[in-house]
């Protein structure tokens, strides 16, 4: 996956609470580079709840089956010596 740093940007226009916004220029912060971070992660974690969410029933029989059977390389010694 590419860095956001890497992607084509796009302008767009947002409503921002004016108080929030004022504190934020006054810090000196960098508003496009803050919101597409925090978009990102926001994206990010939606996607994987999403995704967590449509395999659901993959992910309940794949952990019963290791319930039923265990770790398929369970049974091998770790080289480790663990």
């Amino acid at each position: 996956m590419k860095s956001t740093s890497d992607v084509a940007k796009r302008p767009v226009n947002l409503s921002i609470n004016a108080r929030t916004l004022a504190l934020a220029k006054e810090l000196g912060m960098n508003l496009s580079q803050t919101v597409d971070s925090f978009l990102t992660a926001e994206v990010q974690r939606r996607y994987w709840e999403r995704w967590n969410d449509q395999n659901q029933d993959a992910i309940d029989a794949y952990n019963a089956r290791i319930g039923q059977e265990g770790l398929p390389l369970a049974r091998y010694p770790c080289p480790c010596g663990t």
